[in-house]
């Protein structure tokens, strides 16, 4: 196991830092210098308190780290297929799965390095000044985001592609009728399975840690609202995958008679279909009229998500910048009790940018994620 882990740290983790570099740099300086090096110390232990003793400014952190995470997964995946990293599907294979995670786990570790010294750091202050739940979860937090994240790199290392072989979804509903809004879910039930399980996961995590931590207040609507953006938030990758297979798979439907009020409904439909499970658990959890609420802000927020990538094309890093800002903004919206606000707004701002950009030509997505 330790040959394998020296070489994937030489290859990701290496890498990642060397590509990612200037980047990281910039965020190390902000941190720095953003207050007189007399108050560095005190700034950023008021931070640490703050994610100690606040769960929403740990909810606002968790966000960052798990965007700093899909970044790490955007790459290593790349790297993973990439025409020089062949030789690990015959030489890492070779070892148990127990192994191979554990590796990979190792990988990932490394690569969270930066975020993990610092919440170790967060963790110790929270001790000494009697904060313990947020602390503990902290650690779990970074424990199962590195953990998934081996399993997706460890999946992905043992996948073998047979182009003979389907799924049996794909066999017992080969005769079905197939509306266009459905063609991605049986791609994702069909190829996609396990960033589909990772994602519902995160969402299961994001729910019963958000509900837990604002128990005194369980039934305010801003809790609802923002456990609702968090999990749209975990969506992202299967956002970014729909519009991948959108441009890879799908490019001969701009030529199909499809008004593009049509279409819009079309790509609500997917993710109406993707957030059932969030929707049982809602319509079971709150009153009819709060639960349509909040299903429409989870709906036209995954719209929004969506079409940001018609504007600017299939480009991860982008894409990434764009959701932490969004997420920042929505998430002092809700705080101010504006649903009622977000939800036509959000909405009406996807509109706008998919009328203005679906018929653009756009160049076919090679990223691997």
């Amino acid at each position: 196991m330790k040959p394998l882990t020296n070489v994937l740290l030489k290859i990701f983790a290496g890498g990642f830092f060397r590509v990612h570099a200037g980047i990281l740099l910039f965020i190390f300086l902000a941190m720095v210098g953003v207050v007189p090096p007399q108050y560095l110390i005190g700034y950023h232990k008021a931070l640490m308190l703050a994610m100690d003793s606040s769960s929403a400014v740990m909810a606002l952190v968790f966000a960052v780290w798990l965007i700093y995470a899909i970044k790490s997964w955007h790459y290593v995946s790349g790297q993973i297929f990439a025409s020089g990293q062949h030789f690990l599907f015959y030489s890492s294979n070779s070892l148990s799965r127990e192994k191979q995670l554990k590796s990979w786990f190792g990988i990932q570790a490394a690569i969270l390095s930066p975020i993990i010294a610092y919440a170790i750091i967060a963790i110790c202050v929270g001790f000494a000044n009697h904060y313990y739940v947020l602390p503990v979860c902290i650690l779990l937090y970074l424990i199962i985001l590195s953990y998934l994240s081996a399993v997706i790199y460890m999946r992905q290392i043992n996948r073998l592609v047979d182009g003979s072989s389907q799924s049996l979804l794909l066999k017992l509903s080969s005769k079905w009728r197939k509306p266009y809004f459905s063609l991605y879910i049986y791609h994702l039930f069909d190829k996609r399975k396990v960033p589909y399980l990772i994602t519902k996961a995160l969402s299961w995590l994001i729910i019963t840690g958000v509900f837990y931590v604002f128990a005194d207040v369980k039934t305010d609507a801003r809790v609802a609202g923002i456990a609702i953006l968090a999990v749209v938030t975990a969506h992202i990758v299967l956002i970014f995958e729909e519009r991948k297979f959108e441009e890879n798979g799908l490019g001969f439907s701009r030529n199909l008679p499809y008004s593009r009020q049509r279409l819009f409904l079309n790509f609500a439909a997917v993710y109406f279909f993707l957030l059932i499970p969030e929707s049982v658990w809602l319509f079971n959890r709150f009153n009819p009229f709060m639960a349509a609420e909040l299903l429409l802000l989870a709906l036209s927020t995954s719209m929004l998500f969506h079409c940001l990538l018609y504007w600017f094309g299939l480009n991860m890093d982008k894409y990434l910048q764009w959701i932490l800002g969004l997420f920042i903004v929505l998430f002092w919206i809700i705080m101010f009790k504006l649903l009622w606000v977000l939800i036509p707004l959000n909405l009406g701002l996807a509109y706008w940018l998919f009328c203005n950009n679906y018929y653009k030509f756009e160049g076919v997505a090679s990223d691997k994620l």
